[in-house]
């Protein structure tokens, strides 16, 4: 049995790209033997192979909310595990509106999927999900893992959530995209690992200048529903973690800016193991 371990496989946050930068939200959470995939961005599939993950031994996946560097690859994902040889279920855990994607993904191939069952013999793939509406609260028990669940602070989406997953010896949460709640504090007291988003207070400026073509709403946006490097120390300390991991980077892909920054900007709020997120992070547990 592989040991429970934490793989933060795109650190990026927001959907853009550009050369050089990291990608999009993606992780794959190993507990108690289980292999679960927390957020599906862009290049969630690669790396999940480039974990040595068999793609068609997929069979729990959370979706934490409807933005595309959230969800965007996760039909890609489904496809791709299918022609990879998955047979057997994968239970979808998501906010509402994941399963509309799912039918107009599957609408958009349906010619190839159709094909592919008649050509290759091969399973229904409209058959080989289960999408189960992500709510507050206790969300599943399985295999000695508990998950649980709270509404976090991201205008304007409502149904955005913080994610808590409990085994026998170790409690990690995972804050989603929130602006700083201090429910957050409670849900992850006392866990071995918090992981949550942050962002670099002094390098929005450059950022805003770089992306180009949003607007002031764009600024707005990151102040109300994100939270800065600060928040997620003061959290932290208030709720006695072990280890802290910042993750979901604004930005994580501006050569001005590398992980002392994200040191400095935590000093004084937060004076215990400290994880600056980068693609491919292995955390042991």
């Amino acid at each position: 049995m592989s040991h429970d371990h934490i793989v933060l496989m795109g650190t990026k946050g927001g959907p853009a790209i550009r050369p050089g930068s990291s990608m999009p939200t993606s992780n794959l959470f190993v507990l108690n033997g289980q292999k679960i995939v927390v957020d599906c961005a862009l290049g969630v599939t690669k790396g999940l192979v480039d974990q040595g993950m068999q793609l068609r031994d997929l069979t729990l996946i959370f979706i934490t909310h409807m933005h595309s560097d959230h969800y965007l690859e996760l039909g890609p994902l489904l496809h791709t595990a299918w022609t990879a040889g998955l047979r057997s279920k994968v239970e979808v855990y998501g906010p509402e509106g994941i399963a509309a994607y799912w039918d107009g993904f599957l609408t958009s191939m349906k010619a190839d999927i159709d094909l592919r069952i008649e050509d290759e013999g091969r399973p229904d793939l409209r058959n080989l999900l289960q999408i189960h509406v992500l709510d507050a609260g206790d969300v599943v028990t399985r295999e000695g893992v508990a998950v649980s669940a709270i509404r976090t602070a991201h205008p304007p989406l409502v149904d955005c959530f913080a994610l808590s997953f409990r085994t026998q010896s170790t409690h990690v949460v995972f804050s989603g995209d929130t602006a700083p709640i201090d429910e957050m504090v409670d849900f992850a007291k006392g866990a071995d690992l918090l992981i949550h988003e942050a962002m670099l207070e002094a390098a929005l400026p450059a950022l805003m200048a770089r992306i180009g073509n949003g607007s002031d709403k764009l600024m707005t946006h990151w102040l109300r529903s994100h939270s800065f490097a600060h928040d997620a120390a003061k959290i932290a300390t208030k709720a006695g973690v072990k280890r802290l991991a910042l993750s979901h980077l604004i930005p994580s892909d501006d050569p001005d800016y590398g992980v002392h920054d994200w040191q400095h900007a935590v000093e004084g709020h937060w004076d215990g193991p400290l994880i600056v997120g980068h693609d491919g992070a292995k955390i042991d547990l």
